[in-house]
């Protein structure tokens, strides 16, 4: 309960970014190919950010 308000950092916003791109990548690459590798390409770049910041820890 005291969790509640607690705020995410900046590598959790960008996990859980992270995460849901390439959950909708997949869901695309089904019906979309170009969609699908937009998402991927997106998740790819949320993906550096966090390398970043996991290298700047």
């Amino acid at each position: 309960m005291f969790g509640l308000f607690k705020k995410k950092s900046e590598l959790e916003k960008l996990s859980e970014a992270y995460a849901k791109a390439m959950a909708d990548a997949q869901r695309l690459s089904t019906s979309n190919r170009k969609a699908s590798d937009e998402m991927y390409a997106k998740a790819e770049e949320i993906n550096k950010k966090i390398d970043a910041i996991q290298n700047a820890s």
